[in-house]
């Protein structure tokens, strides 16, 4: 199998982030989900951010080399292809609490910009795709999906993560297509099983612009290890999530702001190596 030689050298922010602007141009139709919503909408919206720069300006009597520094680094993220990244990284986990705050069942996290739909189908007790020796502890993953009321639901569980070294499939050279991706269908009961590996801490991208801004403001580009799924069941809201794992050094200073409480799992070590794990999901019924 396919292997990456020097994954510090061989991945960039920039080819990761032209990955990540091209899937996103490719799976989503961005415009045509809000092609019919009212001008009076799309004026509060744009006045009131248009207002928060306003004050920030004021506040803090940004001078124009500040200004023109701003607007030469705006104009880079672009070129990087780096606006997935920023916004995923900084906004969404904002909006992500907006549109779940109804939810009565599991608690969500947000998608991020490395998801890739069509994952192999992989039945109910599962093996993700991965490589001869892939790096990283086996992780055995038990669990159930469910509605609020506790009625089991046959479902889906599609699941995606960095390998060890914090890199992405088809957003960084060298992996395997489908590496650490799969498509989970449950049995009738909603049970699933997983065999996958526990993911490592990694950076974000950070020899890119969104590095520049990481770098100048003084912070780090760590995210918790964690693990990515899309649980979903007919008649049910889909919940996009990550799972985050116990004791990791930043999982309280995540540069994406996106754990939670309820998303931290409880892997047991076993006698012959690896963990396993029981996470269970709840789903809320579709709105009406």
């Amino acid at each position: 199998m396919t292997t990456i030689e020097n994954p510090s050298t061989a991945a960039s922010a920039a080819a990761s982030g032209a990955s990540a602007t091209e899937r996103f141009e490719h799976d989503k139709s961005p415009f045509a989900a809000v092609k019919d919503t009212p001008k009076e909408r799309v004026d509060t919206l744009a006045r009131e951010l248009l207002s928060g720069i306003h004050d920030v300006v004021r506040r803090n009597h940004v001078t124009y080399d500040e200004y023109n520094a701003l607007k030469a680094w705006l104009i880079q993220v672009g070129k990087d292809g780096e606006w997935p990244l920023f916004l995923d990284v900084w906004v969404e986990h904002v909006v992500e609490d907006v549109n779940t705050a109804h939810r009565k069942g599991n608690k969500g996290s947000i998608e991020g910009p490395y998801y890739v739909p069509d994952a192999p189908e992989l039945g109910s007790t599962a093996t993700v795709p991965m490589r001869d020796g892939e790096s990283g502890d086996p992780l055995v993953w038990n669990g159930q999906i469910t509605s609020t009321d506790g009625t089991p639901l046959a479902g889906k569980v599609e699941l995606w993560h960095a390998d060890a070294d914090g890199f992405y499939s088809q957003f960084a050279p060298g992996i395997p297509e489908w590496n650490l991706r799969g498509s989970v269908t449950t049995n009738d009961d909603g049970s699933f099983t997983i065999t996958t590996i526990r993911p490592a801490p990694y950076q974000i991208p950070t020899d890119g612009s969104c590095g520049k801004l990481i770098d100048a403001a003084g912070w780090h580009p760590w995210r918790p290890a964690h693990i990515h799924v899309k649980v979903s069941a007919p008649g049910h809201e889909l919940l996009t999530a990550q799972l985050y794992f116990p004791g990791d050094p930043h999982n309280d200073d995540d540069v994406a702001d996106a754990v939670k409480p309820d998303l931290v799992l409880d892997p047991q070590t076993n006698p012959d190596g690896g963990f396993t794990m029981r996470y269970d999901f709840v789903l809320d019924p579709a709105q009406s």
